[in-house]
Parts: structure tokens; C-alpha cells; sequence
């Protein structure tokens, strides 16, 4: 049996993350801030299992490193800070796995630190996470008493050498009643309440219990037990909890046991697409990197079939064929060459040059029509509606808007080909990174995730490849609306060669109530019985590029619906004509309507000393924040609110000389409100150059 759980979490289990110097986090940009940015893959083998590890990102900048990761996981490993409990950022990733059916452990990290709490971590997991903790082990001490941990499960105590600084020198010892009389009740209470627990959550586990042990739970062996929590945690109803310290690797060694005890192997994740596969390839592309030697490197999470090197392969979302020239097993930044590589596994593969993030892999075209018409038969007879071809393709992710944007500019014209090319390939290894030209000025913009993404950005370029470039103010990504209905006609009439092009429209604008980053397009019962594809599609380009740049600030328009009233085309009129008509017609409506700017709000968490409490909150008051409550947090305070994003640039720097450097914040886009007439009325002063 092959064990591929991924760890998404910001710090590796096995090594050090205090030092810098952590296995997975390779890049420099990484050791130097002792965070991770990029999600990272280590293969290594456990008491005979084959353990995938993904080191995911925790900073909000680099969601899309989790949900990307997440995608291909087997099961995860949700790492917790002991002293703090759930955080602003476990909510999201928590959030990105339950859409993912991911089961998962969660491990109470930094059990050695001043102020850990293994009840408060507890509690916080219920009540902030709605989840049910199985509490499978039990700390000896906490804080700076902290020396081992409990078995609940087989009532052994784990002791480490406080003396060893790898982790390895610790003893296991039965817990006894001469030697740990306390200890042993309150374990013994502990089992007794983790088999209830269990029992109410696996009808097979409560007929054991019932049947054989009703009179004594002490005499049911800790091998069923683990069998039903095994179940459990596949069925997601509840979740494991285990504890430790990775700094030194305590509880690394009993969390690698529970993984491999826990969480699902390949076999036991159902997924319904293989069945028509047959046993042929079927891989997901769920990441790309850049090697200057190698070229791209693109990581596969193989689903069924085999990968070996110089094997052809199809591209089912590109509709193309590509030959893998090298196959290699990811250790982090170190890559062994493999012969081949089986389901269940992550394949690192040289000589994919067009395949990129989302990509579904088969062994070939034809491959991919037989899983069509198996997937055709059984959608007939099931009698589904929905095309389950389409359901051949493994479902991607979903890349979130950016939030911020800067001009980014080469030392000299010269070197802007060079600039093109970097960021061509930081795009493709990073989905989530934006980039446009000014139609105005014909600069570069580029288009992040937060003030660290665009940071990351600049310093790759110059450190990867060798470019001083010089980097705008950063700006808010504002959104515009309009408030009102306005209608417009326009005709666009122009002849080239010897032909022409006549076109005549009239639209009607309007505000949705509901959000849509699109246009809801319409046609008057008149307008679209005698449409066709093409004028269709030309209409809906023409539409959409209109709506790229708004009237006020030239932001992207949302939450509009557009209904075309009349269209008048000559023959012979090309679709570009219509759809230049057809934009021009809806940026005439949209100048005459009320307009409305959008800002994006964010969700701010602050961890304070009490005695800060007053200055942060007087700070957030000046900044348009709005606090929706303060809770306590051992001897800290939590501020849960919103604040714009404009308010916020450069807040870290505020806060850390406010609180003394004692105080931490994340943030969370929450959504885009209206500005108040005031506020919009400043921004486009500012915009104007007025003040």
C-alpha cells in the first residue's frame, strides 16, 4: 500500500524553520524572511510507506500555492501555533480543504513556547473550525515544561531526551500504576471518552463496543480503536489531534505514525473519473517551475497508469501532444532521476513545454475518446443531463482577482524583451500574478495579491534573472459600477477596400443587484432570432472589452446587466466592425450613467498586548475601520474587523512601532463595497492631480 499524504502547512515537520533553514523553503527569498512562499515537494519513505509531503505557504498573499496544492492531496496536516490556537489564515485554508474533501490531522505545534495551551488550541478547533477533535495524545507539561507527550490510544508515554536537539533519543514506556497513578487515571478518562466519542460517529465501532467491552473499555485493543478512527477521519467527521514541538521534532516521530495510520492512501480516495481511464495515464499538472538549465518543470500528481521518461503523452486542455524527456522525484530543491513512476505518487517532469497549471495529462488522444465514450455510456445510462465528457477533464483552480497593481519598468528600453520573458515565466509558475499593458502609456503593469507578492516579484526578477527594474507606488485594484439605467445608440460606419461596414446598435445599461464580475448579456426577443454565432460572439467580445475600463478610474466595471435593444448589420460587415460598435455603444452608456467606485474591504485580524489596545484601536478608527469585536486570547487581545485596503498600505511598519513589535495582523480580501461620495469624490481629486 502506497501512503501519499501532503502536508499543507507553513512549517516542514522534519527540520528547523527558526534557522532559515528549512528543507522546503529553497528559495532565498524564503530563508531570508523564514517563511514559505513557495509550495515545495519532499518524497521519503516511513516504516515502509511512501510519504508524498507538500510544504505549503500560510500568508494570505499565497493562497493560491494551497488551493493549487490541495487540489491533488490525498489527505493534509493542519499545523496549529499551540499559543494561538485557530488564526485568521487556518480559517481559510480549513475553508479551501473542506471544498476540496481533504481529511485531515491537525498538530499542535510549538508546545515548548511561553504561553502554548493545549486546551485553548483545542477549544479554538471546536468552536472557530465547527470540527470535532479526537484527542489522540496528551502533553507532559507545556511551555517551557514541556518534555513529551501521552498516548491516549495505547496508554504509553513518549519522554525525549531533553539533551537531544534532532529529536531522535526519546523512550517509550507504558504508563504503570505505581510509577504514574495521576497520569494513568486521567488517560484512562481520556480513552474512555475518545472510544464514546468514536462510537457515536462509526455505527460498526459502537456494535464492537456494545457488544464485547460494554463491562470494561480498558479491555478493547488499540488496534480497533485506530481502525475506527481511521474511518472516521476518511468519512470527515471528525479530527485527529496530536501534539508537539518541531523545533526539536518532538511528536514528529508518532504524527509520521498517524499519517501513515489516518489518512487515506491513494486506493482509498474515490475518484469517480478513473473508472473510465481503465488503468490507463491520468495525471493532473498542478504546478509549473522555471529552471535555467532544465527549462520548465511541471509536477504531476499521477491519478492512474504509469510515467517513464521519453514517453509521449496528450494534453487534454491544450489539445496537443508532448514528449517527457527526463522524470524526477522532488526533494524540495534536490531532484533524483527516476525510471518510472506509479499512481499515487508526485512525478516532477523536464520537456513539457506548453503544459501548465490545471492541465489534465493522458497517455494519448486516443486514450482520451475511449474514457469519452465510457463516461458517454454511463452518463445514458444513469440518465444525466450534463455532458460527462467534460467531467474527463480534472477540475483546476479557481485564481482569485488581484488586489493591488504597479508599474513595473526595465533599467533600459533595451532590456524589456529580457523583462517580458521573466515574467512570462513567473506567470506560468504563478497563476495568481497579473500582467497588462497601459493602453495609454504602453507600460507594464503589474498585478498582485498583496504588497509581499509584488515584493516576492521584484526581488525574483532581479535575483533570478539579473534585472534592476524599477517598481511604481503601489495602487488599489478598484472596481466601478453604475447606479442607474441609461440607454445609447451608436452606428459605426466605415468602408475599406471596397467594402462596407455598417452597423447600428441600441443598448440598454443597468445595475444588478446581485455581484457579478461579468456582464449579464441580454438580447430583445427581436434582436436574437436572427443572431448568429458569430455576430453573437462578436457582440459578447465587444461587451466585455468595454467593460475592462470604466469612465472614472479606468477599472474593470462589474454588476452589470446589458440588454441589446436593436441591431442593424449590412452585409458583407465584418465581426470586428461589430464588436468595436458594440463597445463604443456601451462606453457612450456607461459615461452618461451614475457612476460608483468599488474599493476592496478587507478582513483584519489584530493580536495585540492588552496594554496596546487603545492605540491600535484609535489608529483603526482614523484608517475607515470597522471593528466587529475584540476577543481574548490568553493574555492578548484579538481585533476582528474590516478596513479598506487603501486605508491599510504599509500598516505592518504603523503597527509595530505602535505596539513595540509585540503585535501581529493578517488580512483577507472580504469583498468590494461602495465608497462613500466623499471619499470617492478625494480619490478622484488625487487621480486628477487636483490636490
Amino acid at each position: 500500500m502506497i501512503s501519499s499524504p501532503l502536508i499543507p502547512s507553513s512549517i516542514l515537520l522534519l527540520l528547523n524553520v527558526d534557522d532559515g533553514d528549512t528543507v522546503t523553503d529553497f528559495m532565498a527569498q524564503e530563508r531570508e524572511r523564514g517563511i514559505t512562499i513557495q509550495s515545495a515537494a519532499v518524497t521519503f519513505d516511513w516504516k515502509g510507506y511512501r510519504i508524498n509531503l507538500i510544504d505549503t505557504p500560510g500568508h494570505v498573499d499565497f493562497t493560491l500555492e494551497v488551493e493549487r496544492c490541495l487540489r491533488v492531496l490525498d489527505g493534509a496536516v493542519a499545523v496549529f501555533d499551540a499559543s494561538a490556537g485557530v488564526e485568521a489564515q487556518t480559517l481559510t485554508v480549513w475553508r479551501q480543504a473542506d471544498k476540496h474533501k481533504i481529511p485531515r490531522i491537525c498538530f499542535l505545534n510549538k508546545m515548548d513556547k511561553t504561553g502554548a495551551s493545549f486546551n485553548y488550541a483545542v477549544e479554538s478547533i471546536r468552536e472557530k473550525l465547527k470540527a470535532k477533535p479526537l484527542l489522540l495524545q496528551l502533553p507532559i507539561g507545556e511551555g517551557k515544561t514541556f518534555k513529551g507527550v501521552v498516548d491516549v490510544v495505547s496508554k504509553e508515554k513518549l519522554l525525549w531526551n531533553p539533551n537531544s536537539d534532532d529529536g531522535k533519543d526519546f523512550e517509550r514506556k507504558p504508563l504503570l500504576e505505581m510509577s504514574d497513578p495521576e497520569l494513568l487515571k486521567e488517560i484512562t478518562e481520556a480513552r474512555n471518552a475518545l472510544i464514546e466519542q468514536v462510537a457515536d460517529l462509526d455505527d460498526e465501532f459502537a456494535d464492537l463496543v456494545l457488544g464485547e467491552f460494554s463491562e470494561n473499555f480498558d479491555l478493547l485493543p488499540a488496534e480497533k480503536l485506530q481502525t475506527a478512527v481511521h474511518r472516521v477521519t476518511l468519512a470527515q467527521t471528525a479530527v485527529p489531534v496530536l501534539c508537539g514541538s518541531a523545533l526539536k521534532n518532538k511528536g514528529v516521530q508518532p504524527l509520521l505514525d498517524a499519517i501513515t495510520m489516518y489518512l487515506p492512501s491513494p486506493e482509498e480516495r474515490n475518484y469517480e473519473f478513473l473508472q473510465w481511464y481503465k488503468g490507463d495515464l491520468c495525471a493532473l499538472a498542478f504546478k509549473v517551475l522555471h529552471d535555467k538549465q532544465r527549462g520548465p518543470l511541471v509536477f504531476l500528481r499521477i491519478y492512474s497508469g504509469m510515467i517513464k521518461p521519453q514517453l509521449a503523452i496528450h494534453n487534454i486542455n491544450g489539445n496537443c501532444t508532448e514528449r517527457i524527456s527526463r522524470l524526477l522525484l522532488p526533494f524540495a530543491d534536490q531532484h533524483v532521476e527516476i525510471p518510472s513512476l506509479t499512481a499515487g505518487n508526485i512525478a516532477l517532469t523536464v520537456g513539457l513545454k506548453h503544459t501548465a497549471t490545471g492541465d489534465t495529462i493522458v497517455s494519448s488522444k486516443s486514450s482520451a475518446l475511449a474514457a469519452c465514450r465510457r463516461a458517454e455510456r454511463e452518463g445514458e445510462k444513469k440518465h444525466r443531463q450534463n455532458n460527462e465528457a467534460e467531467r474527463l477533464l480534472l477540475a483546476g483552480v479557481e485564481i482569485p482577482e488581484p488586489v493591488f497593481f504597479c508599474i513595473i519598468e526595465p533599467p533600459s528600453v533595451a532590456k524589456q524583451p529580457d523583462l517580458d520573458h521573466a515574467l512570462k515565466c513567473l506567470q506560468r509558475e504563478d497563476p495568481s500574478l497579473k500582467v497588462k499593458l497601459d493602453p495609454d502609456s504602453g507600460q507594464t503593469i503589474l498585478c498582485g495579491m498583496g504588497e509581499l507578492h509584488i515584493e516576492i516579484i521584484h526581488d525574483r526578477i532581479k535575483r533570478e534573472y539579473g534585472l534592476e527594474t524599477y517598481l511604481g507606488p503601489l495602487q488599489v485594484a478598484y472596481r466601478e459600477t453604475i447606479l442607474n439605467s441609461v440607454r445609447a445608440t451608436d452606428t459605426l460606419d466605415r468602408t475599406l477596400g471596397d467594402r462596407r461596414h455598417l452597423v447600428t446598435v441600441e443598448l440598454e445599461a443597468k445595475s444588478l443587484e446581485t455581484s457579478s464580475l461579468l456582464p449579464v448579456i441580454e438580447y430583445a426577443a427581436s434582436v436574437a432570432k436572427d443572431l448568429s454565432q458569430a455576430s453573437r460572439e462578436a457582440i459578447e467580445n465587444g461587451l466585455h472589452s468595454a467593460c475592462l475600463q470604466g469612465p472614472l478610474l479606468g477599472s474593470p466595471i462589474q454588476d452589470v446587466a446589458i440588454t441589446l435593444h436593436s441591431l442593424v448589420i449590412h452585409p458583407g460587415t465584418s465581426t470586428t466592425m461589430i464588436s468595436a460598435c458594440v463597445s463604443r455603444c456601451l462606453q457612450k452608456a456607461l459615461k452618461k450613467a451614475d457612476k460608483q467606485i468599488l474599493e476592496p474591504l478587507m478582513n483584519l485580524e489584530v493580536t495585540v498586548p492588552g496594554d496596546y489596545l487603545s492605540p491600535v484601536l484609535a489608529d483603526l478608527a482614523q484608517r475607515r475601520g470597522n471593528i466587529q469585536e475584540i476577543q481574548t486570547r490568553q493574555d492578548n487581545k484579538v481585533v476582528i474587523g474590516f478596513v479598506p485596503l487603501a486605508e491599510i498600505m504599509g500598516y505592518s511598519t504603523v503597527l509595530r512601532t505602535l505596539t513595540s513589535g509585540s503585535a501581529t495582523f493578517a488580512l483577507e480580501l472580504s469583498n468590494y463595497q461602495a465608497m462613500n461620495p466623499q471619499d470617492q469624490s478625494t480619490l478622484l481629486s488625487q487621480r486628477s492631480g487636483l490636490s
